[in-house]
């Protein structure tokens, strides 16, 4: 039977259309929703601290050890103990690369709506890691612990990632300070600049104590505080000790819980620095802070609801719902209640 030229075109627009309705309705009906309203499955990206892992075992810290009588503006090479500069890293972490938080948020963010990645320094350093071909974000959220050392490759990555409108979540202070360079083949990193000194390759001098100070601050928000200084939190919800924090550097900071830190008259620094929660919008993201130490208070049950709090309210879901059943299964989501922290 023959099929005239005008029933054909029908016959094959018929079936495109029909191809569309299973393309559209494939995964919209294979979403999860709450009462009704999609809920995008959630892709978290963890980020382990290995580089600053590294820098802690037994190498950096034993040479600043060794000159740490090298006055700070001093013009003088060292050329010895330079092997010091330099570390194996491995996927190890410790309580100075927030091995606590680390374990911790892999393991309660796991849920069937969560798609987690646990990745490594040496994979941020890498941008196929946290883009696709077409330049886009692998992850709606990336968390960061203690990364003290990071390479300049890193830090682009995660700063374009923020630019890209990714979440960036920083859980400890006293981030982003030492530039390294890192040697993928023989998997070492070597410091570069930072902490106070710089290395070549053939002499280390003395030099800037954090390496993006200007820059962190306008796109982080905020810089590191000394370790070293005395502080007191007259705010203190988590029962949380003075360790390694950051102290708010942006004007366009957006306070979530100020920590009311108090100083010494004595430190150096700042008589009341502004330690707080804070988040930043840069570019098409955002950036939110912990501002302080979160490995050390990890298991403080009050604080692990606050973080989930927060994650419920930078999750790409359907805003604008009304307490009720809905609101109430987000939160079961989160694994957070509707009470106060």
């Amino acid at each position: 039977m023959r099929i005239s030229v005008s029933s054909s075109i029908i016959i094959i627009f018929v079936v495109a259309i029909a191809l569309i309705v299973v393309i559209t309705w494939f995964p919209l009906n294979n979403i999860p929703r709450f009462n009704g309203k999609f809920l995008k499955i959630l892709n978290i990206g963890i980020i382990k601290p290995t580089f600053t892992a590294a820098a802690y075992h037994k190498s950096f810290y034993k040479f600043y050890f060794l000159y740490s009588s090298v006055p700070p503006h001093a013009r003088k090479n060292i050329t010895l103990d330079l092997n010091l500069l330099s570390s194996e890293v491995t996927n190890r972490t410790t309580a100075s690369s927030s091995a606590f938080s680390i374990d911790y948020l892999t393991q309660h963010l796991k849920t069937s709506n969560s798609n987690i990645q646990v990745l490594t320094d040496a994979d941020a350093d890498n941008v196929d890691s946290l883009f696709f071909n077409d330049g886009t974000n692998k992850y709606d959220i990336i968390i960061l612990g203690h990364q003290e050392y990071v390479t300049q490759q890193e830090y682009d990555n995660l700063k374009h990632f923020v630019s890209n409108g990714g979440t960036l979540v920083l859980m400890d202070g006293n981030v982003f300070v030492a530039e390294v360079k890192y040697d993928r083949n023989a998997h070492k990193i070597t410091l570069v600049k930072g902490h106070g000194w710089a290395y070549n390759g053939k002499s280390a001098w003395r030099s800037v104590g954090e390496r993006w100070k200007n820059e962190t601050s306008q796109w982080i928000g905020s810089n590191t505080y000394c370790y070293s200084c005395y502080v007191t939190f007259i705010n203190n919800p988590f029962q949380y000790r003075h360790h390694e924090e950051q102290y708010v550097t942006n004007p366009n900071d957006l306070i979530l819980l100020n920590y009311h830190a108090f100083t010494s008259i004595k430190q150096p620094k700042t008589l009341h620095p502004l330690i707080t929660t804070y988040e930043l919008n840069y570019r098409k993201g955002k950036v939110v802070l912990l501002g302080i130490y979160s490995d050390d208070i990890i298991a403080n049950s009050k604080f692990n609801k606050y973080v989930d709090s927060l994650l419920l309210k930078y999750a790409p879901i359907k805003r604008n719902l009304k307490m009720g059943k809905s609101q109430m299964e987000i939160l079961t989501y989160f694994k957070v209640d509707s009470g106060r922290f």
